[in-house]
């Protein structure tokens, strides 16, 4: 677990780094993105450029927080996996394939595909804080569920991608656990926006996905048996 902190706190340093860069240029990039309000009165022109610089705010920190978990998952794939194994022998029974993970490539492959998923989701929350009235708050609550959707599904994906679970059979077999699988993303997410909450929550919310998965996987291993053994007995499943 403590290991765990390691990538964490490497790949926070450069996403706020980044933070901070667009941060000071934001002025001009608002600017330089409104040409057509050069000409307004005030004290519309600075309204509208405010209101512009916190949607791209807004979306960058998104994009962020989703692009810190896929950086995070590939950087320190070696150590989250450890913490999937120990939390897999914890929970009882052998891991598949000897306990092999998924792979440095398939752990890329997933990070870039993971990044874009939270850039189309970073655009959309931008665009809903456009709507009137509402898009101040509306912005906000869509990032942090959509954010912790995506983020539940990636942290959860090394469980069952190691038992050769593909991605259709995983989304059935969640689609039962929804409010499950939403209340861990968002719970995750909001200790991800908490002062370097990312660096100390990573390692504990990679454990929480594979306790979560395992959950999920031992409830269709019972109810299957169950299902055997009624009809064995020559009883009618329910």
């Amino acid at each position: 677990m403590l290991l765990g902190l390691v990538p964490a706190a490497i790949v926070w340093v450069v996403v706020l780094i980044g933070l901070v860069a667009l941060g000071v240029s934001l002025p001009s990039i608002t600017v330089w993105a409104t040409p057509f309000a050069a000409g307004w009165v005030e004290p519309w022109a600075s309204l509208t450029r405010t209101a512009i610089g916190a949607l791209m705010l807004g979306g960058a920190i998104v994009l962020a927080a989703v692009t810190f978990t896929g950086l995070t998952l590939l950087v320190g794939d070696p150590f989250y996996e450890r913490i999937w194994l120990a939390v897999e022998h914890d929970l009882g029974g052998e891991p598949p394939e000897n306990g092999a993970g998924i792979g440095f490539w398939r752990s890329a492959g997933d990070a870039v595909a993971f990044i874009a998923l939270g850039v189309l989701v970073s655009i959309g929350v931008g665009l809903s804080g456009l709507v009137p009235l509402i898009g101040g708050v509306l912005a906000p609550v869509l990032g942090v569920v959509l954010s912790g959707r995506l983020l539940a599904w990636e942290l959860t994906g090394r469980a069952f991608e190691s038992r050769g679970i593909s991605s259709g059979e995983r989304r059935a077999l969640l689609r039962s656990h929804r409010a499950r699988l939403l209340g861990f993303g968002v719970a995750t997410q909001l200790c991800f926006m908490v002062p370097l909450g990312a660096i100390f929550t990573m390692p504990a919310a990679v454990a929480g996905a594979t306790m979560l998965a395992r959950g999920v996987l031992d409830e269709r291993a019972v109810r299957a048996k169950t299902m055997t053994d009624s009809v064995q007995s020559g009883a009618t499943p329910s």
